[in-house]
């Protein structure tokens, strides 16, 4: 568990692990649900979604999961605004979704006007951040490593960032990056 709001039914952030032949009961997710497959194979209800997917369900969506080979997930529950009802499958491995410079190459995943959610590759040396932190941001390194100030982080690492905040992060990275809009003050 990486982050958690409340008790039995919380909001979350975790890395998931499903061992071989993982089948669970069909279930609902008030407040959505959000994936990246890290590895394995991810099913849902009858789809097979390797690593590179990510799924973005919305609030009320229920599914039956499973993994026949084993699977670790990237999993954000009930994280939603309730007037995103579209579900999102994007298969991160297709270059078309990428674009960018080649010091940095994004595909973007998600976008409202309360966050930004996108994989972003970073070559060696550059500067992830250029300006304060509008309303925060939170990264999961899913290869390379990061070097700051007060330290390294290695790949599985997870940051969260506030508002206003300038990190110095530099570094050969591949991460999932989220920022967060400003909130009215």
């Amino acid at each position: 568990m990486l982050d958690r709001i409340g008790r039995e039914q919380a909001r979350a952030t975790s890395l998931v692990r499903y061992a071989p032949d993982s089948v669970f009961p069909e279930h609902t997710h008030p407040g959505g649900e959000e994936i990246l497959v890290l590895s394995g194979t991810f099913t849902e209800n009858g789809t097979d979604y390797p690593a590179g997917w990510y799924l973005r369900s919305p609030d009320g969506s229920s599914h039956r999961p499973s993994s026949r080979d084993g699977t670790t997930l990237f999993v954000k529950l009930r994280q939603f605004a309730a007037e995103e009802q579209e579900p999102v499958r994007i298969n991160t491995n297709e270059a078309s979704r990428w674009h960018g410079q080649p010091h940095r190459l994004l595909c973007p995943l998600f976008a409202s006007v309360a966050e930004t959610t996108q994989l972003q590759r970073i070559a060696p040396g550059e500067r992830l951040f250029c300006a304060p932190l509008a309303g925060g941001a939170e990264l999961l390194l899913l290869e390379g490593e990061i070097s700051a100030p007060e330290g390294r982080y290695p790949k599985g690492s997870w940051l969260r960032f506030p508002e206003g905040d300038l990190p110095a992060l530099l570094g050969h990275f591949f991460i999932l990056k989220r920022d967060i809009s400003a909130r009215p003050h």
